[in-house]
């Protein structure tokens, strides 16, 4: 049985000022697919991704998430309202913040914060890291504790901007097997930026 349709791009034109970097492109992605964008640096996948996200206006078509218009021309709906979550390629993690106050950043005052935050450090398998501060992680940890944060407020929807280009070969392609599995084994809808095949 097929899920339903999640995430909708239709005939949709996105850029910079008057620049267009993305025209008529259309992309269908059922609750509980994960998704790819990939191609070449400057082909529009990174652009694509912050207009889905919220973080930049749509020139023509629009967006559509769970059946709602989240953006179209003239109307761009706030990012902190379409309950899209975001991994950044360089983690965006607080340095200032511990592993787990990274993670708990994104849930504000939930009524079950410690529960949560402990479950998604399970998740993520740095449950002995929650009190280590960034600059004290491997990349990988670093990569893991950004998925936890972004997963933490159980997002409709998770995108993934090149997570793994900082890490060695080896380490990339085994942090994307883990991380593919964790997004299966949560049922999350994901879409994921990159320009590696094998990552695809």
């Amino acid at each position: 049985m097929s899920q339903p349709l999640l995430l909708n791009l239709r005939d949709l034109a996105c850029g910079y000022g008057e620049q267009r970097i993305v025209q008529n492109l259309n992309l269908h992605l059922n609750a509980g697919d994960i998704g790819c964008l990939l191609g070449s640096s400057g082909c529009g996948k990174t652009t694509t991704l912050r207009a889905i996200a919220g973080f930049e206006p749509v020139h023509a078509g629009e967006i559509s998430l769970a059946g709602e218009v989240i953006s179209k021309a003239g109307f761009t709906l706030a990012p902190e309202k379409r309950r899209i979550g975001m991994v950044f390629q360089d983690y965006a993690l607080f340095p200032h913040l511990t592993v787990a106050e990274n993670i708990a950043f994104g849930i504000g005052k939930h009524p079950r914060q410690r529960q949560v935050v402990d479950e998604m450090l399970e998740l993520v398998k740095l449950d002995t890291l929650g009190g280590r501060y960034p600059h004290e992680l491997s990349g990988g940890q670093q990569q893991r504790v950004a998925l936890a944060r972004a997963l933490a407020p159980e997002p409709q929807l998770l995108l993934l901007d090149e997570p793994f280009s900082n890490l060695d070969v080896e380490l990339r392609r085994r942090l994307s097997h883990e991380v593919r599995d964790i997004l299966k084994s949560r049922g999350t809808s994901a879409i994921l930026v990159t320009h590696d095949q094998e990552e695809a």
